[in-house]
C-alpha cells in the first residue's frame, strides 16, 4: 500500500521568460502598467559623482547577442556607500542615489545601457577595501537561476590588483572578463562590457 509523502515535492524549475519584459520591465514591452517604471537611469540632477554610461552585451555560446536579456545592477554611491542599512561603510549616503537599476537589451542590437555614476571604493564586512565595482544580475531564456557577476573599471588598475574578490579568480587571465573598458564619446564617459555565457572567454560568475 502506497505511503503518503511527508514532505513537499520539489517544483520543477523554469527559465526566465519569454515574458520577462512584460512582467519586469513592461514599459519596454509597450505596456503602461506602473505609475513609476523600473529604469536604467539611476541618476538625478542632484546625484553626486562622475556621470558614466555602462554599455554592454550578453553573448551566447555562438557569440550572438541576446536580444531579450534582462540585467539589474546594484552599486555603491560615489562615496563608496551602499544605500542599505546593513552596509557599515563610513561613507556618506546620497539621498539622490538609490544604486539600483534594471534594463532590458535592445530588441534589435542586444545592447544594454545604464546611466549612472562611477562608484567609490567600498569597505566590505571584514574591513577589506574593495576596488570600485558594479554588481550585475542577469536573467534570460535558458538561464534557470539568475547569474551574478561584477564589473570593474579599466582605469582602476591599482585598485583592481588589490581587490580581494578579483584576486580569488583563477587563473588570473580570467579576471579580464570582469573589466569594463573606459572611453569617451561626445564628451560622455562610457564603460563598455561584454558578458560571455559560454566559450573560452566565458565571464566569471559568482555563487552568491
Amino acid at each position: 500500500m502506497p505511503q503518503p509523502l511527508n514532505y513537499l515535492k520539489e517544483t520543477a524549475s523554469q527559465t526566465a521568460g519569454p515574458y520577462v519584459h512584460i512582467g519586469l520591465i513592461p514599459a519596454m514591452a509597450g505596456f503602461d502598467i506602473f505609475e513609476k517604471n523600473f529604469s536604467n537611469v539611476l541618476v538625478t540632477p542632484n546625484t553626486q559623482g562622475e556621470r558614466i554610461t555602462l554599455e554592454g552585451k550578453v553573448l551566447d555560446g555562438s557569440g550572438t547577442p541576446l536580444r531579450d536579456v534582462l540585467l539589474e545592477i546594484w552599486q555603491a554611491n560615489a562615496a563608496g556607500r551602499y544605500n542599505h542599512p546593513a552596509h557599515r561603510s563610513t561613507g556618506a549616503l546620497d539621498q539622490d542615489f538609490r544604486g539600483w537599476g534594471r534594463a532590458g537589451s535592445d530588441f534589435e542590437s542586444g545592447v544594454v545601457t545604464f546611466e549612472t555614476i562611477k562608484p567609490g571604493a567600498i569597505v566590505d564586512r571584514t574591513g577589506r577595501k574593495c576596488a570600485p565595482h558594479v554588481n550585475l544580475w542577469i536573467v534570460a531564456r535558458g538561464i534557470n537561476i539568475g547569474l551574478n557577476t561584477r564589473l570593474y573599471f579599466s582605469d582602476e588598475e591599482a585598485a583592481n590588483a588589490a581587490d580581494p574578490v578579483l584576486n580569488l579568480v583563477e587563473p588570473p587571465v580570467r579576471r579580464k572578463t570582469l573589466i569594463a573598458t573606459r572611453s569617451e564619446r561626445a564628451g560622455k564617459v562610457v564603460y563598455s562590457f561584454t558578458v560571455n555565457l559560454q566559450g573560452p572567454d566565458e565571464t566569471v560568475f559568482f555563487d552568491v
